[in-house]
């Protein structure tokens, strides 16, 4: 990218933002908090996603303003740290007022301890505030403060806007939409995700541990510039596959046990997001072949109906009916179909959606799964069945989790799925463990 795709993408949004606030009114967006781990140590700094998506400036205790003029005009103000030679000595550069100026493309920068003193003039005499209430409470502080100021001020020529609106439902409704410029760095995170996916079935044996999976997974990710995972990696062999979130990756992988990992980079502050199940020994026992099919013929009919127009909660519908029949016809459900999805029997063997927005955050904002797609949307399609070892069916099914997640962009046509360079038809895992095994 170079900078002036950045600066054009940039004010785009800012202009979009603009376009929905009122006349003479401001829109605060607050750095995330730095995260303590322990002690005097902390997490890597991860910026607040929105504060991300207005400026690409990721340092702590900074405050972006958009200010919507009288006359429409917009104008940009940035509150950030100042330079300071001896902490940059310990904890790293810092951006500083003037390069600000240049480097995000705002018409002030003032130093982030000035912000109780600069603040009340911003907003002294506007008509409306936009302010997400209780995001952080150091943000909230600080507004109350402001306002307080004009509130009670001695000067005559105080005054505090006259209402707050929350910005998170107009900003979040942008973010649904992804611009080529996103579309190019999503492609970029879920080509890394595949690639990772690619790297556990090649490195997979049996006596291995979970977390020695994942830390191939992670060794890819970091090697191709992704340096953090998207969410916590999945590592889930034999009966761990059927807890969803399973996160402790702790156990030794089992010969005729399948894998189940859920796992994506976020590659420049976007999510990939990707889940493969397959045989830990590299070739598939009958009965997980059986339960794979189901589940890979309903993501396979979901991702032929995704489609604008259609709703994740739509296509959920078609695929249940495709797994419940499945379930059937193995014996694992016993039942009239329709019946059973009436009384949403299925849940003991699929209990999450079928899918979830995609974007800066790896379950992206956005209203819900009846929401009706339209081009520009990414989401997850990842249907799954989990037959836990205590559940009462047939023996060979026990202790069987299976999941199939890709990403797809919605297009005017259809969709386009951003994921498929990494294996799910069944042989072609197959071949590719096998050939990986013999060489």
């Amino acid at each position: 990218m170079i900078n002036t795709d950045i600066k054009t993408e940039l004010l785009a949004r800012r202009e979009r933002l603009l376009a929905q606030m009122v006349p003479n009114s401001i829109a605060l967006f607050f750095a995330a908090p730095e995260a303590a781990r322990s002690n005097d140590t902390h997490y890597p700094y991860r910026q607040n996603s929105d504060f991300w998506y207005f400026t690409l400036f990721a340092e702590p205790e900074a405050v972006f303003a958009v200010v919507k003029q009288n006359d429409n005009t917009p104008r940009y103000v940035l509150f950030n740290r100042k330079k300071d030679t001896l902490a940059e000595t310990w904890t790293g550069y810092r951006l500083g007022q003037q390069a600000a100026l240049g480097a995000i493309w705002v018409d002030k920068a003032h130093p982030f301890d000035e912000i109780d003193t600069i603040l009340p003039d911003l907003l002294n005499g506007k008509t409306a505030i936009y302010h997400a209430d209780q995001q952080y409470a150091y943000a909230d502080k600080i507004v109350d403060r402001a306002m307080r100021i004009l509130r009670q001020g001695s000067r005559i020529n105080l005054s505090a806007p006259n209402s707050m609106i929350d910005w998170r439902p107009i900003v979040h409704e942008m973010r649904m939409f992804k611009s080529d410029f996103e579309i190019k760095i999503l492609r970029q995170a879920c080509e890394i995700s595949a690639q990772a996916h690619i790297r556990a079935m090649q490195k997979c044996k049996p006596l291995m541990f979970e977390y020695q999976l994942e830390a191939e997974i992670l060794h890819e990710f970091a090697w191709h510039g992704a340096r953090f995972p998207s969410y916590n990696t999945i590592v889930g062999g034999g009966n761990n596959g059927c807890i969803l979130h399973y996160e402790n990756n702790s156990e030794q992988l089992k010969d005729g046990d399948l894998v189940l990992i859920d796992a994506g980079c976020e590659y420049q502050y976007y999510a990939g997001d990707i889940t493969r199940t397959f045989p830990v020994n590299g070739q598939f026992s009958q009965a997980q072949r059986e339960i794979y099919d189901i589940v890979l013929a309903a993501q396979y009919q979901a991702i032929e109906l995704f489609k604008p127009g259609t709703s994740i909660m739509e296509v959920n519908n078609h695929i249940v009916r495709t797994m419940v029949a499945g379930l059937v016809k193995l014996g694992i459900m016993h039942g009239d179909v329709e019946t059973l999805i009436a009384n949403k029997a299925y849940t003991a063997f699929y209990m999450h959606g079928l899918g979830h927005w995609l974007g800066i955050d790896v379950h992206d904002v956005g209203r819900g799964r009846d929401r009706i797609l339209a081009p520009g949307m990414v989401l997850t399609v990842e249907p799954g069945l989990y037959i836990n070892q205590d559940a009462d069916v047939p023996t060979q099914y026990k202790g069987i989790g299976i999941r199939i997640e890709d990403n797809i962009l919605i297009t005017e046509t259809g969709n386009d799925v951003l994921t498929s360079n990494v294996p799910k038809d069944p042989h072609q895992i197959e071949q590719l463990m096998t050939n990986t095994l013999t060489h």
